[in-house]
């Protein structure tokens, strides 16, 4: 893959093989940032575990200290009481029943995280085909599926981010804005690698951290060395 003439003189920044220092590997990260937008800052974490084998899931959930920069939009399943509450709270939109055949027919997917109350799982899942890839389906260990939705969306909106394994057992997560600056890109790395190691499974056998690192949007990867992490 040829790469752009920004990218190149990047990556002469830093060296490859080196394993860095978490605040390090940020500082870097943001001065290698060279697009003319405000880039996203990503942690990729590959796991020593299978995510074929249910025990050995890790997914949850945990709200960054300062935010991830982007204005998240919410969809919230609902019904009375509670989609009174749901739209006093801030959600961008509440509804229910009336929504399968706008997302089914119309492929309405202008919000980033949907909550829905127990009671309305039963209708959601009718949309699993559809929701499902694209990693929009209410779960409980992401307090996504909850009765206090009030909370649900004030913790989505203060920087609330779900994270999860892809099927190489590779957690891909937001940590911020390249104009954060790296003291709170690594306070935002920090909580999310702290939930990450406590959300080890049981069934997890050998070395769990098998490598992170960071990069931004159009920046190379700079790895960490995670035995600077409690593992």
């Amino acid at each position: 893959m040829k790469r752009g003439k920004k990218y190149a003189e990047s990556a002469k920044m830093y060296d490859k093989l080196k394993l860095y220092d978490p605040k390090e590997a940020l500082d870097l990260t943001v001065k290698m940032s060279k697009a003319k937008f405000d880039e996203t800052v990503e942690a990729h974490i590959k796991l020593g575990v299978d995510s074929r084998h249910a025990d050995q899931q890790v997914r949850g959930a945990v709200v960054l200290p300062h935010g991830t920069g982007k204005k998240v939009r919410v969809l919230v399943f609902a019904k009375g009481d509670k989609a009174k509450e749901a739209e006093s709270a801030g959600a961008d939109f509440v509804g229910a029943e009336e929504l399968i055949p706008k997302i089914q027919n119309e492929n309405w997917f202008e919000y980033d995280i949907i909550v829905a109350t127990p009671d309305m799982m039963g209708v959601v899942g009718r949309l699993g085909k559809v929701l499902g890839p694209k990693g929009l389906m209410p779960n409980p260990k992401a307090g996504t599926v909850t009765m206090d939705v009030a909370k649900a969306i004030a913790d989505i909106k203060a920087g609330k981010i779900e994270y999860r394994l892809d099927k190489t057992n590779i957690i891909h997560c937001p940590i911020g804005k390249v104009s954060f600056g790296a003291d709170k890109l690594a306070e935002n790395f920090d909580t999310l690698m702290s939930a990450i190691i406590k959300a080890r499974p049981a069934a997890a056998k050998g070395q769990y951290l098998r490598s992170v690192a960071v990069a931004s949007t159009m920046g190379p990867g700079v790895k960490i060395n995670q035995a600077r992490l409690s593992d």
